[in-house]
């Protein structure tokens, strides 16, 4: 019998991070019917791609390793999941060796589809329209191969359809997860030791819009009031207009929100911001951050900006890089406009040249570089919570481990493995960037936190 070898399954995820929480869940399911886990690079019984397609770059990595999967062991099950699977399935079937295609949605019918694929041999496409889903996919990770920072998903999807993007058409419209389920994978993460939760989501800050009665600034109260345990909580990702008085609020008032905030800019000039179809301009954005450090002063506010949008004057980048400049972002996220097929903004017919978007991308990261090191400089001698997180990556060898501090900095300083994961003060030395270079302090204890 060929049956006394446990089963193999073997992952690779490709995109956001979302994309990556997603894979843990779907390990889960693998697990759970008693699979075990390969290196991607060995054989194994059962591929899963899991796919992006935020840039036309992302369609083509997901082709290439979904043929370096069927080359790898043509007797596998090659199954083909996420955001380039829910747009493109099949484009994905025609690629001969592909067994199941799954999109963005139904991934728990994954090991039921695996079976029938065994009995029948003939490929599955299980793609159904994501824009008819209006209910959130519950897909439980109880735990993370990243020891200190568990990612929960909170929400899917997204209503905004901006003319750049295409996620909306893989993801699907904005779906909330209920919060008692986001309150109990919480207290399960912080139970399995994590110390740090970051929500995420497709359009994380829009979690509630789609529910009744309840909303974002709920949702933070009540994990920090019903959680046990939990010492810091992140949002990876908010919107200028999701930055309600109540949310400010909230942040104001909370002991575990973390004093970082990453809300995407994506342009500084109102004109482009108008042709990118996002739903504020500067002068709310510029309020919205001032009403921020009222309540949060030091906060660090880092952001995504998209260079090279089409029809972007010189005039118009500058724009973006004074009202970045003036507002001080502690680190950004810098992107050359991309066309991607299917989207709006990909039609428009004055694309900026390569060398033009090359030249403002620059432009921005040296702005970047010198903003990110005033934002540092500023905690100079300061003492900062840092949980560790691992050997610092530039000399592993030293003795020295590597985290960020709450304010997202970046810092290495002397440590020892049993520090890992914990919650410990350390004093900033010499800012830098990417790094910051620190001094151990002492271990946080639980009592401290109670402190008279």
């Amino acid at each position: 019998m060929g049956n006394v070898l446990p089963k193999t399954v073997s992952f690779h995820t490709l995109g956001c991070k979302v994309n990556h929480y997603e894979t843990e869940a779907i390990w889960q399911l693998f697990k759970d019917a008693g699979y075990e886990r390969e290196e991607f690079e060995n054989d194994a019984d059962v591929y899963v791609i899991n796919t992006c397609t935020v840039t036309n770059t992302g369609d083509r990595k997901s082709r290439q390793v979904i043929r370096r999967a069927i080359r790898r062991n043509p007797d596998a099950v090659v199954c083909v999941t996420g955001c380039y699977a829910q747009t493109s399935s099949a484009e994905i079937m025609a690629i001969p060796g592909v067994d199941i295609v799954v999109g963005t949605q139904d991934r728990s019918k994954l090991l039921g589809l695996i079976e029938e694929y065994r009995a029948e041999r003939q490929p599955i496409n299980a793609v159904r329209n994501i824009m008819k889903n209006r209910v959130y996919e519950e897909l439980d990770v109880p735990a993370f191969t990243d020891r200190t920072r568990a990612s929960l998903k909170i929400q899917e999807g997204c209503n905004n359809f901006c003319t750049f993007c295409i996620i909306p058409w893989a993801r699907g419209l904005m779906r909330s997860r209920d919060p008692k389920e986001v309150i109990h994978q919480a207290q399960q993460l912080v139970d399995a030791g994590y110390l740090e939760i970051v929500l995420t989501g497709i359009h994380t800050g829009g979690y509630g819009e789609d529910l009744k009665d309840y909303n974002l600034a709920a949702l933070l109260r009540d994990l920090e009031a019903e959680v046990k345990g939990l010492k810091r909580l992140r949002i990876s990702s908010i919107e200028a207009s999701q930055l309600t008085d109540e949310v400010i609020e909230v942040l104001n008032d909370s002991k575990v929100i973390v004093r970082h905030l990453h809300i995407p800019i994506q342009s500084g000039s109102n004109t482009v911001l108008k042709r990118m179809r996002r739903k504020y301009t500067m002068e709310f954005f510029a309020e919205r951050l001032d009403r921020l450090r009222e309540a949060l002063p030091n906060l660090a506010i880092t952001s995504d900006v998209i260079v090279g949008f089409p029809g972007e004057t010189e005039e118009e980048f500058m724009e973006t890089y004074r009202f970045i400049r003036d507002q001080s972002f502690s680190e950004l996220h810098v992107f050359p406009y991309s066309m991607r097929t299917g989207t709006p903004a990909a039609r428009m017919t004055d694309q900026i040249d390569e060398a033009v978007k090359n030249e403002r991308v620059h432009k921005l990261i040296e702005l970047n570089d010198q903003l990110a090191k005033e934002y540092a400089s500023s905690f100079e001698n300061e003492v900062l919570e840092v949980i560790p997180e691992d050997r610092y990556k530039l000399d592993p060898e030293s003795g020295l481990y590597e985290g960020y501090t709450d304010n997202y900095l970046k810092v290495f300083f002397e440590a020892d493995e049993s520090m890992v994961g914990k919650v410990v003060r350390v004093k900033l030395i010499k800012a830098g960037y990417p790094y910051n270079e620190a001094k151990y302090v002492r271990v946080m204890e639980e009592e401290e936190s109670v402190q008279v």
